[in-house]
């Protein structure tokens, strides 16, 4: 089988439910719509679903050219309207860099805050692209098969939901893990080519049930157990991040072609 997009996963909210896209732009910092906004507390900490797992049963629709942000929660309720954006804020983002942003006027902190139980107040940031997780992790990518491979090392018959891992393409037609293989080399991928740079290393909020919320899977452990001994930029790798080399679009079933 030819290497190819299986799947094409974004959050215009940082941990609020995935989004599935049948094709996105990638430009220079990433997609556009992806991680445009983020989550921060009371005290300016910046918060997602490893805290506050009910955040995945949210979902999010940004439409970026007319500025409309619609929230929907899981009894079928909408929060909607044009964003406006108030004071400045700068966000530590797990101590690696500061993100700048605005404060987005609006009911959206509020009905977020209602259901999650805890204050909460959504950010822009300013720049897009910067809500990524790394500085330069423009992009991310996990094959199908190492989702498989968990599976098998974690002893379960169903498949694993690529949605735990928030990656934002998968990869079919390759190996288990084989992703890893093209740490500082390009890949083709649909019109665009990215440079893999590093592993991804996973955090808790991947065994949460991304329909619930609820930790039912232990992937932390499967990990440190069946991938202990791989030479990684990151603890507890699987798939990994990159930068964009050359901008273009992607879209489901396009060939993926490292160098």
């Amino acid at each position: 089988m030819t290497a190819h997009v299986a799947w094409i996963h974004v959050a215009p909210v940082k941990g609020l439910a995935i989004v599935e896209r049948d094709e996105v732009f990638v430009e220079p910092f990433g997609v556009r719509e992806n991680r445009r906004f983020h989550l921060i507390g009371e005290e300016g900490r910046l918060l997602n679903a490893k805290q506050l797992g009910p955040l995945v049963r949210v979902a999010a629709e940004w439409d970026e050219d007319i500025r409309r942000l619609t929230l929907v929660f899981p009894d079928g309720s909408r929060t909607a309207g044009v964003v406006e954006l108030g004071e400045a804020v700068s966000t530590n983002f797990y101590g690696q860099r500061n993100v700048e942003g605005r404060i987005v006027d609006g009911p959206w902190s509020d009905a977020l805050s209602e259901f999650v139980g805890s204050p909460l107040r959504l950010v822009q940031a300013v720049e897009p692209g910067a809500g990524n997780d790394r500085g330069r992790g423009a992009v991310s990518l996990l094959s199908t098969a190492s989702l498989d491979a968990l599976r098998d090392a974690a002893g379960e018959t169903d498949p694993v939901d690529a949605r735990r891992f928030r990656m934002l393409f998968g990869i079919a037609g390759v190996a288990a893990h084989e992703e890893d293989s093209w740490l500082d080399r390009t890949v083709r991928i649909g019109g665009a080519t990215i440079r893999p740079c590093g592993n991804v290393g996973r955090c808790i909020v991947t065994s949460r049930d991304p329909d619930t919320g609820m930790r039912n899977l232990p992937t932390l452990d499967v990990l440190a157990e069946y991938r202990s001994d791989v030479e990684t930029t990151e603890p507890l790798p699987f798939g990994v991040w990159g930068e964009v080399v050359r901008p273009g679009p992607v879209g489901l079933g396009d060939g993926v072609e490292p160098d």
